[in-house]
């Protein structure tokens, strides 16, 4: 059975002496880290120890030492419903097509950068999108589209 996982992190850079790492691209979602939390840590399931903040970044110590660099995940199924009709996680964007209003197909969501003042879509053709309201018109996870309002993009 191939269950689909979500990534919620890598193990970062030590923390400490007794164990700890700075988990790099962590989850903004806090219970992910929580002391008894459950991670697929590659192949094998680790538990939280012990979660703490430094420096704004998330570090934890696992039930067991794990390389650096390996990826935490969680199973797909294991996740709550996003919400409304209109949530969604992230990374459910990647892989959709982008379509600016019209038809004209950009590309696809290659990855979802968080920045400073609203997450940017990143297309597999080289543009990069806001992820902002006057920009993104739809998201169809059925469809598997995204619908772009014109003028974000260089004209053909």
């Amino acid at each position: 059975m191939n269950e689909a996982l979500v990534l919620v992190g890598r193990v970062g850079r030590a923390h400490g002496l007794d164990g700890s790492f700075v988990v790099e691209g962590a989850s903004e979602a806090e219970e992910r880290f929580a002391v008894g939390a459950e991670l697929l840590a590659g192949a094998d399931v680790v538990r939280v120890v012990e979660r703490k903040r430094a420096g704004g970044r998330v570090v934890i110590r696992l039930d067991r030492p794990v390389a650096r660099g390996t990826a935490l995940q969680i199973r797909r199924a294991d996740l709550p419903p996003a919400g409304d009709a209109d949530s969604y996680y992230v990374f459910e964007l990647v892989g959709l097509a982008v379509e600016e209003e019209g038809g004209r197909a950009l590309g696809r969501v290659a990855e979802v950068v968080p920045a400073p003042a609203n997450d940017v879509l990143e297309l597999d053709s080289g543009l990069a999108l806001p992820m902002v309201e006057a920009c993104v018109r739809e998201v169809d996870l059925e469809r598997r589209r995204i619908l772009v309002a014109r003028g974000f993009t260089p004209s053909n």
